[in-house]
């Protein structure tokens, strides 16, 4: 990223031991990747720092500093702090340096509520983890390994991929809901309201820190940037692109910024299919991790072409039957990818998919297809004119 202007972050991924791209590592857990995450973002807030800097002596002016911008190039005693920082370093969420930063300077630490942001945050939990106790008794994922299960019959197999995908949801929303509770309990990742702070990002609009105690105190503060999991929104969202922004959150952001933004490719499709490849690649080699992850792109595809040339030619009670069937489909589609997820062997997982006739597969095509038939345009440019308009700050938010 820049060669040496990049500071001694870029050199530091260098450092990292390169077995762990090795690991057994499950979906949008960061855990011993964190590592390479926060250093390639360091090294990219570095290199901004440096840009700003050069433009600076170019113009020959000083201007306000750009929102997110770090103060001065760590050193590498800082960058070993925020590498091995307690709040993240097992289980994430991912945050930038310029977060960490700004926690070790917050002005009046003790005006940051942590307890009722907790609370509020950790109470769904034991109803999650005793969901999660409950459907992965009864519907044991090592079961779709043997023999016996494919006697079954057809309908039974095409069900069970339903009570895996809900294990394995309840088993990561208890999980991220307490990396979240640790990062609030240390008041790590507060900031005002009014800076609207996005999850992974940080803040996007300027507010300038408090002048005293009382000041601080009548703040109303939230912790947007350390959210990594929307559990109503990754259920009850309509499309498979929304599914996936809800979902590990934190890293979602990193993904869009670092691989996706800098993807060899103009097309949304195909810049995530490049996204979900190294996606894959960061979660490690077991096969299963590919054929899920690459599934992902042409149901991309296929939603977004289908979307845009039939729901607008729908009425408004259409348009409520196709969303209604388009969530029951993103559910499906994410249950069916999450068997090779889980399975993580080529051999277990074709099995399975083989056995309910990689229907996922077969519909996402018939539906792409269809959509081209239609005249249905591409994913990235199926709004229309009001909607860019209306939704443009939302979108900016979200995406980049």
């Amino acid at each position: 990223m820049g060669g040496s202007s990049c500071g001694p972050g870029a050199h530091l991924i260098h450092l990292w031991p390169p077995q762990f791209a090795f690991s057994d590592h499950h979906l949008g857990n960061l855990g011993p990747h964190s590592g390479p995450a926060l250093l390639v973002s360091l090294a990219s807030e570095v290199q901004d720092l440096h840009l700003a800097q050069r433009k600076e002596i170019a113009t020959g002016f000083s201007k306000e500093p750009t929102l997110g911008l770090l103060p001065d190039v760590p050193s590498l005693m800082e960058t070993l702090s925020y590498s091995y920082c307690y709040v993240g370093i097992m289980t994430g969420p991912f945050f930038r340096y310029r977060t960490y930063l700004d926690w070790l300077e917050q002005p009046f630490p003790e005006a940051v509520p942590s307890l009722r942001p907790l609370l509020r945050r950790a109470w769904p939990a034991p109803l999650f983890g005793l969901l999660f106790l409950l459907s992965s008794h009864l519907f044991p994922l090592e079961a779709v390994r043997e023999d016996a299960f494919y006697a079954r019959p057809l309908p039974t197999r095409l069900f069970y991929m339903i009570p895996v995908f809900f294990a394995f949801r309840m088993r990561f929303y208890v999980a991220w809901i307490a990396a979240e509770c640790g990062c609030i309990a240390a008041g790590f990742g507060a900031y005002p309201v009014a800076a609207k702070a996005r999850a992974g990002g940080g803040p996007t609009l300027k507010c300038p820190p408090p002048s005293s105690p009382e000041t601080a105190a009548s703040l109303e503060y939230d912790y947007e940037t350390v959210r990594n999991i929307d559990c109503y929104g990754t259920d009850f969202c309509v499309r498979v692109r929304d599914g996936m922004r809800y979902w590990n959150m934190t890293v979602q952001w990193w993904l869009a910024q670092y691989i996706y933004k800098s993807a060899p490719f103009r097309s949304y499709v195909l810049r995530s299919a490049w996204t979900m490849l190294l996606s894959a690649y960061w979660h490690g080699l077991h096969p299963g991790y590919y054929l899920s992850f690459m599934t992902i792109p042409l149901c991309l595809a296929a939603e977004g072409y289908l979307e845009s040339a039939l729901r607008r030619r729908l009425s408004p009670g259409g348009q409520r039957a196709w969303d209604w069937v388009h969530w029951f489909l993103k559910m499906r589609a994410y249950d069916y990818m999450c068997m090779g997820f889980v399975l993580l062997s080529m051999g277990d997982t074709l099995r399975y998919w083989a056995s309910i006739y990689f229907w996922v597969h077969c519909v996402a095509l018939a539906c792409l297809g269809l959509g081209l038939l239609l005249g249905g345009g591409s994913p990235s440019k199926r709004k229309t004119p009001s909607q860019a308009t209306t939704g443009q700050a939302k979108e900016k938010l979200r995406e980049e």
